[in-house]
């Protein structure tokens, strides 16, 4: 493995780790009030062309960190869109 390489799944490794925290704490709660339906759509969308671009590329770092980001991307999005659309409409709910 080369220095480029190392260097590629670090930063692959230490930027899917960032966005972890998030993604439990939404998966546990259900609780997406404070998030941007908007940045979140942006977000995932983003990811997916990366993951793209890094399977034109065959970069593998690129491909995993992205492929992991954006499963847990697209989790976060579908339980907003749920909550925001979907979800039972109750006055005494805590979370949207």
């Amino acid at each position: 493995m080369t220095n480029i390489e190392i260097l590629g799944f670090t930063s692959a490794f230490l930027t899917t780790l960032s966005f972890l925290p998030q993604a439990i704490q939404v998966i546990k709660t259900r609780d997406t009030t404070s998030l941007s339906l908007a940045m979140y759509t942006l977000f995932t969308l983003g990811v997916a062309f990366w993951l793209a671009y890094g399977l034109i590329k065959q970069d593998s770092a690129m491909i995993v960190a992205n492929l992991i980001t954006f499963i847990l991307a697209t989790t976060i999005l579908s339980i907003k869109i749920y909550n925001e659309f979907f979800a039972k409409k109750d006055k005494n709910r805590i979370y949207s």
